[in-house]
């Protein structure tokens, strides 16, 4: 082993932390600044969360892009999709069985698999223009909007167990009210403050962290012979799912079960429409003549399964936890033997 192996093992490491770290401080930051300005929590699960949770993904893509590494950006969309509806929500239901919002069902469910249809679709002639990615990034706009409107609408999006679980995963505490309203005006303030610093500090460490990440994992690939497309798939998706997961873990173990299906599926339609549309706007995605029809069939393989899953009896089992994170393992094995 040459002295590239350890230095590349290392500007990873080093990546990773910088971004793991980045990714909670700009996620802890943005949710108590939505919280302060009186978001709602669902709202908060299905856009400010799911932002939080792409940001990595989105630098680490746009640092590739940037150095004319789309397959690793690709396999970083794909894989990051892939582990987020599979790996993520098996992992967390079988630790605590996940309840799913009807809501999300209808609304937010037909968008994920649409989002799955639009990279093969994209794709078809082998390249996504910038033209494709100004439109994919439209539609996040598109579903940021839509979801910001109808919610604010919908009078149940006050459920108390939503509200209470994500009070619970930011740290946040109720509203005062009476005699301490104006201690909780300026308790809000400085929050505010606190939220925007560490909102500041997550995107500095998590733009440092990509451009260590990516450089340490190209360098790693170049050493050991990995593709690219499965770098992108496996080391680099699994290294920015890190906040979703996470999240996800932390409020499974807190008996949380409402908000981890609207983030990974909010992350997963930003992570191709948002991700992946920049990417090709700064710089067209090409595969050649196609893309590997693995990567297309087996993400919306395990995209469909956990849908078929959620729209049971509103809740993910173990059992079907179990299943899930079998079918990430598998559509891995898949991707990189076929």
């Amino acid at each position: 082993m040459g002295l590239d192996t350890p230095v590349a093992i290392a500007r990873l490491v080093i990546g990773l932390l910088l971004l793991f770290v980045g990714g909670l401080s700009l996620l802890r930051g943005s949710t108590t600044l939505a919280r302060t300005l009186g978001i709602r929590p669902l709202v908060v699960g299905l856009t400010v969360m799911a932002y939080g949770t792409s940001a990595p993904e989105l630098a680490v893509s746009t640092e590739a892009a940037v150095g004319h590494l789309t397959p690793v950006a690709l396999g970083n969309v794909i894989g990051s999709c892939a582990a987020n509806i599979s790996l993520i929500l098996g992992i967390t239901a079988l630790i605590t069985p996940q309840v799913v919002e009807a809501r999300i069902i209808r609304r937010e469910a037909p968008a994920l698999l649409l989002s799955v249809v639009a990279i093969p679709l994209t794709l078809y002639d082998g390249v996504i223009t910038r033209t494709e990615g100004l439109i994919m990034v439209g539609c996040a706009v598109v579903f940021t909007i839509v979801t910001l409107t109808v919610s604010a609408f919908s009078i149940s999006d006050e459920d108390p167990r939503v509200t209470g679980e994500f009070r619970a995963i930011t740290g946040s505490h109720p509203a005062t009210t009476g005699a301490h309203a104006a201690v909780g005006d300026r308790r809000s303030e400085g929050s505010r403050i606190v939220a925007l610093v560490l909102s500041a500090l997550g995107v500095f460490l998590i733009v440092a962290g990509s451009e260590q990440f990516v450089g340490g994992a190209r360098r790693l690939a170049g050493e050991w012979g990995i593709s690219e497309r499965m770098l992108g798939m496996t080391i680099v998706a699994l290294g920015t799912s890190m906040p979703e997961l996470l999240t996800s873990v932390v409020s499974a173990w807190k008996g949380e079960q409402r908000l981890t299906a609207g983030t990974v599926i909010g992350s997963n339609l930003l992570n191709v429409f948002l991700v992946l549309g920049l990417v090709a706007y700064l710089n067209p995605v090409r595969v050649g003549e196609r893309m590997h029809p693995v990567d297309a069939a087996g993400l919306a393989a395990v995209t469909l399964l956990a849908v078929v899953f959620m729209r049971g009896n509103r809740k993910v089992t173990r059992i079907e936890g179990a299943i899930l994170v079998a079918a990430y393992v598998g559509f891995i094995v898949a991707a990189a033997l076929l």
